[in-house]
């Protein structure tokens, strides 16, 4: 019964959200206190959220503070040289676009935060996308695909948790499935090309005139468009000629960006190059605060919650000493914190109630429980294949600690070494990038103005295209 109920209350929240007749907050939230009601479990819906709560605090805290120190960084100018150069190298044309999205994304994971990683990506990305008017769905699920790639990382999570779990040692899992993880991340780089000729048919190939230069009298943004310009901006005005503003996607902050001219809030915007929150005399200590944070972070100094924290106090106190540029910058990120945070703490109740009323663990043991006596040689591709649904409906710890050890003990029975069936476990990442269940995807999501709904339809097909061909890679090489 708890199985039946798992199921259908997952379905639920999905059919609801890509329906679009429920926000994601409202869903992660109603959804799961109706289920718990449902199993005759109301009366401990209260202790199931609060340990939910108390589980996903620290990443709540982590993220909040993310978005504030990187938010920090992108006004004061650190990131704007990777905003150039990408630009530089796109040249206005979706192909590159698409493939630099999928480069960067790839780059900015080696931090093995999935948070950083969409809000670097989205900030220096989206301007071009709304100047192209190309999809956003397109970016977002090329981000998530190449980031869920690259989140196999030792210090990115899965990978240290499979190690933890079957008693390990990491790398002896992950260096073997560089040769996989590498073919998954070159199909990424193969889609995003496919996905770049798709929109170049869409909406035609312009070219930028120069990087940088103003398209008014008084006001600057980061590219103008050539050749085409007039036409595309007519576009993304819905017919005017001028292309109007569009709140900043992301924590770029109130001074940080600038408009291409009056109207509606759908056009495009950029990083302004003059504006005032730069400090470009602190460029370097700025640089130097990020690797150390980064480093700190790979090393596990600290929690990441802390690091973060220290770093934004940091960060806002040397670069914005002033208490009123200070409150100001705060503010200037509310909006991204309030919503990922908010989005965090009612994932909180979906993941309280699935692990506390026992949904999550009869799930569990009836999808190994119908792995058939035969397929016991083949449980290291058994396990591959699993990875894909168990990691999109349950959280990388439910799966690792909870699915991963049985499904090991199963393959020794059957003389699977506990080295492929943790490898294998690594393949369903690309996909689990973008499940309801990891608060890096709200970032995403929200930042990029795209609907949850909306992401999930394009990526899915995607993420698992790409998960089923770092497993195909995996058999191929000997390595699963």
């Amino acid at each position: 019964m708890l199985t039946v109920l798992g199921f259908a209350m997952i379905a639920t929240f999905l059919v609801l959200i890509m329906m679009k007749k429920m926000s994601p907050i409202a869903a992660l939230v109603l959804i799961p206190a109706l289920f718990c009601v449902a199993v005759g479990q109301g009366a401990q819906l209260g202790d199931y959220v609060i340990e939910g709560v108390g589980k996903l605090a620290p990443t709540a805290a982590m993220l909040m503070f993310a978005i504030v120190y990187f938010g920090v960084m992108i006004d004061v100018g650190l990131f704007d040289p990777i905003v150039r150069g990408i630009l530089r190298f796109c040249k206005a044309d979706p192909v590159r676009v698409v493939v630099g999205t999928a480069v960067l994304a790839a780059i900015v994971s080696l931090d093995g935060d999935g948070s950083t990683t969409f809000m670097i990506t989205v900030s220096a990305m989206y301007p071009l996308y709304k100047r192209l008017g190309m999809s956003l769905v397109v970016m977002t699920g090329v981000a998530a695909t190449a980031n869920g790639v690259m989140n196999t990382l030792p210090w990115g999570g899965p990978t240290a948790r499979a190690a933890t779990a079957l008693k390990l040692d990491a790398a002896d899992i992950f260096v073997p499935m560089i040769p996989a993880l590498g073919a998954g991340l070159l199909f990424v780089f193969a889609l995003a090309y496919v996905l770049g000729r798709r929109e170049r048919k869409r909406i035609g190939y312009l070219t930028l005139d120069e990087v940088l230069v103003p398209e008014t009298g008084t006001e600057t943004v980061l590219v103008a468009a050539g050749g085409g310009g007039a036409d595309l901006a007519k576009r993304a005005a819905g017919g005017s000629g001028d292309a109007p503003g569009v709140p900043t996607p992301s924590g770029a902050g109130a001074g940080a960006v600038t408009g291409a001219g009056d109207g509606a809030d759908e056009g495009f915007q950029g990083l302004d190059p003059n504006r005032a929150t730069l400090r470009p005399k602190l460029y370097w200590f700025n640089a130097g605060l990020t690797v150390a944070l980064l480093t700190a972070m790979i090393l596990e100094l600290m929690p990441i919650p802390v690091l973060f924290l220290l770093g934004a106090a940091l960060a806002l106190t040397v670069n914005y000493p002033n208490m009123a540029e200070q409150k100001a910058r705060i503010a200037a990120h509310a909006d991204n914190v309030l919503n990922v945070a908010g989005m965090v703490f009612a994932a909180a109740v979906f993941t309280g109630v699935l692990t506390g009323t026992g949904m999550v663990k009869h799930m569990a043991d009836w999808l190994v429980g119908a792995i058939p006596e035969g397929m016991g040689p083949y449980m290291a591709l058994v396990t591959g294949v699993l990875s894909l649904p168990l990691t999109y409906f349950m959280s990388n710890d439910g799966f690792y600690f909870g699915v991963l050890p049985v499904l090991a003990e199963a393959g020794a029975a059957h003389g699977v070494s506990p080295l492929e069936i943790a490898r294998a476990s690594l393949v369903g990442q690309a996909l689990h990038m973008s499940s309801p269940l990891v608060p890096a995807v709200y970032v995403l999501v929200g930042m990029a103005k795209v609907e949850f709904g909306d992401h999930t339809r394009f990526t899915v097909k995607w993420a698992a295209l790409t998960s089923l061909v770092v497993l195909a890679a995996g058999i191929l090489f000997g390595i699963i």
